[in-house]
């Protein structure tokens, strides 16, 4: 199994919380956007196909060793939210911080 692969395995069992992220999900149920089971269904699939689907074109170019920095733009053009762009950085400096230290 590659390094990666256990870092994805373990994140939520680390502390630095991304398991926990909802990726937006308080926002839309204080919006009205989720309001049943129905709604947080069609929320999940649309965050899997939009933001899941960006996360993992990434993933696999960091993988296949693009320039950091370019992925690091490349995201920020992905990411319209600055709270979201704040928040997903945050996790990456837990995450790796929590991997140095196991």
């Amino acid at each position: 199994m590659t390094r990666a692969a256990l870092l994805v395995l373990a994140d939520g069992r680390f502390p630095a919380g991304g398991h926990a992220h909802s990726g937006g999900a308080e926002e839309a149920v204080k919006a009205g956007r989720i309001t049943d089971a129905a709604s947080l269904e069609a929320f999940c699939r649309g965050r899997l196909h939009t933001a899941g689907l960006v996360s993992a074109a990434l993933a696999c170019a960091a993988a296949a060793g693009a320039d950091p920095a370019e992925l690091d733009s490349a995201a920020d053009a992905r990411t319209p939210s600055p709270a979201l762009r704040l928040t997903a950085r945050k996790l990456g400096r837990q995450l790796v911080r929590a991997a140095r230290a196991a």
